[in-house]
């Protein structure tokens, strides 16, 4: 619609004297083919956007936008790109050769009415264009529960441009709400835990005292794996035989069997393990501005002496990482390709060295030479005397899949071979880590940041949430926790096991502390958010729609609810509306 206003204005203005002049043949001709190349373009880009989050153009293509160094760079390692480029030029001037052959440009230059006579064709133009700018919404496309059928109704081009339109979302304009005077309490009942109890009075004050009498500070490496879906695991009926040190580990650690991640990103999985808070709509609080002070699992690491570090493969700009960990006073270790961290930002930033990388793709170092670096750190920290606790961010398990040779026996530039890969890097360095004197005084957290992939039936599939996590090495029996448990639980979860006494406002729980029939789990995919409790889960979107459905089965089947449960509805919008407003108006920055 765009582009044809623009020509129609164009050729509305033109001077009749410049029809048919070099300067209307150049620009009509220029016009066109950029029109071709950027039709031609979306069509080809959507294939492979498709192919890896199962969706038309969304806020990722806007996000890509600003990080053109990773993704021309992972553009070039994952697919031909001279061959794409070829095609692409070949379709042009394939079109511009068909179209002469038509004689479409017969009456272009010869034409020359009068401006009356082409104000009669414009203005009509321009009406329905104008009319149809205000009156469709890509969000109309979206008439079932079925994601799919709804994302192949939309179009590529028009789902960028709304993306780029509403990157942020304002729950209180597009979401169902409740008054705070009913919201919070709700929240505050379902937070509290029996060794807990609130700081103050205040009703939307949801700051809490835990108890416990642990002495016990023990280093902690908390790993995120870049996409690590359960299902890669044998214990949830992979026969590949992809994770066999993951597996051995599991049986060995407390082992959470299900387990779902917030979202399908790896900054959703980033701000759930680091904020402990669900999903709010938009951008994640990663992302967003003013992310800086907020009370986090580093506010109460900083209550128990430790310093925490962010380490991360490639440049932590990408994301707005480094921002966002710096701004919780993370060190951060990195790819520092010369984007500065903000001026505001006060911590240390330390370079992984060119000699001290052995294998590197678009997206980062590969998986040993990160653990190579918590390691290196490990050891200083040690040498120093301080606890230390590392969140460390792998990159391998990424498009375009490609790793060291000579390490699995599976071949680079598919999925199961990075999956491979990823989990021989991780034995490799708990075998390193295990010869380190600082070993036995340190507990591993390995959870998944997302799933490799959320596209299926529904809008939000629930089992392309399911991510495994572990806690190894606490001292701790090894188990299984079957329990219903959010991605944001995990870490209050391991300080419950530490035994901590410490003060808290984030919004996951230990689910060892969790009354049966209260465990809850946050899914969300940027507009549509959810709460899953025993087996109903209740959605609700941006268009203030409130959805239940009954969840069955292995494939976690949705089948929707006529009859809602009313405390359900107002729970899971009072856990949204909360969350949102609370970063919104600043409640969420430490005090």
């Amino acid at each position: 619609m765009s582009f044809l206003t623009i020509y129609s204005i164009y050729l509305l203005i033109l001077p009749k004297k410049l029809i048919g002049s070099i300067f209307d043949k150049i620009f009509t001709y220029f016009y066109l083919a950029i029109i071709f190349i950027i039709i031609y373009f979306s069509l080809l880009a959507e294939i492979p956007f498709w192919d890896e989050f199962g969706v038309r153009f969304n806020f990722i293509a806007v996000d890509y936008l600003i990080y053109t160094y990773e993704v021309i760079e992972n553009i070039n390692q994952s697919y031909p790109l001279p061959l794409i480029i070829a095609i692409l030029l070949g379709l042009v001037i394939g079109t511009f050769i068909l179209l002469k052959k038509l004689n479409a440009f017969r009456n272009t230059f010869t034409s020359k009415i009068s401006l009356g006579k082409r104000a009669i064709y414009a203005i009509p133009i321009l009406i329905v264009v104008t009319i149809l700018g205000f009156t469709m919404k890509n969000k109309l496309a979206d008439f079932s529960n079925n994601l799919v059928i709804n994302e192949v109704g939309k179009n590529g081009a028009f789902s960028f441009l709304s993306a780029f339109q509403s990157n942020e979302l304002d729950y209180q304009t597009f979401y169902p709400t409740l008054s705070d005077k009913e919201a919070y309490p709700i929240v505050k009942k379902d937070l509290l835990q029996d060794n807990q109890k609130y700081r103050s009075s205040v009703f939307d004050d949801i700051s809490r005292i835990t108890a416990g009498n642990g002495i016990q500070n023990p280093n902690i490496i908390l790993v995120a794996i870049e996409s690590f879906s359960a299902d890669f695991l044998t214990a949830f009926g992979n026969k590949g035989n992809l994770t066999p040190n993951y597996d051995r580990l599991a049986n060995e650690s407390i082992f959470f069997t299900n387990l779902y991640a917030t979202g399908t990103r790896t900054v959703r999985g980033m701000e759930a393990l680091t904020l402990s808070v669900p999903p709010t709509p938009g951008n994640s609080i990663v992302r967003r501005p003013d992310n800086q002070n907020l009370f986090s699992i580093a506010t109460i690491l900083r209550q128990k002496s430790y310093q925490p570090y962010f380490i991360y493969g490639g440049d932590g700009y990408f994301d707005n990482m480094n921002n966002f960990f710096g701004g919780q006073g993370f060190d951060i270790v990195d790819r520092n390709r010369g984007n500065p961290l903000s001026e505001d930002i006060k911590t240390h930033r330390y370079n992984i060295a060119d000699n001290e990388v052995s294998f590197e793709n678009a997206w980062g170092i590969c998986d040993e030479d990160i653990y190579r670096q918590a390691i290196k750190y490990a050891d200083i920290s040690s040498k120093n005397k301080k606890p230390f606790f590392q969140f460390v961010m792998t990159t391998s398990n990424h498009k375009p899949y490609t790793f060291p040779n000579g390490r699995i026996d599976l071949p680079q530039g598919e999925r199961e071979g990075a999956v491979k890969y990823t989990d021989y890097a991780l034995g490799k360095f708990i075998a390193d880590a295990q010869k380190k004197p600082w070993f036995s005084n340190t507990v591993f957290v390995i959870v998944a940041d997302h799933c490799a992939s959320s596209a299926g039936k529904w809008e939000i599939n629930i089992a392309k949430h399911h991510i495994p996590a572990i806690i190894y090495n606490s001292g701790n029996n090894a188990e299984k926790i079957d329990r219903l448990t959010s991605q944001i639980d995990v870490m209050p979860t391991l300080f419950g096991y530490l035994n901590w006494n410490y003060n808290t406002s984030l919004y996951g729980k230990d689910i060892n502390k969790t009354k049966s029939g209260e465990e809850r789990a946050f899914i969300g995919n940027y507009r549509t958010l959810g709460l899953l409790k025993n087996d109903v889960f209740t959605q609700i979107d941006d268009r203030k729609r409130v959805k239940q459905f009954n969840v069955s089965g292995a494939d976690r089947a949705l089948t929707e609810i006529k009859n809602k449960n009313n405390d359900l509805v107002k729970e899971t919008i009072s856990y949204y509306q909360t969350a949102s407003e609370r970063y919104k108006n600043g409640k969420m920055k430490e005090r």
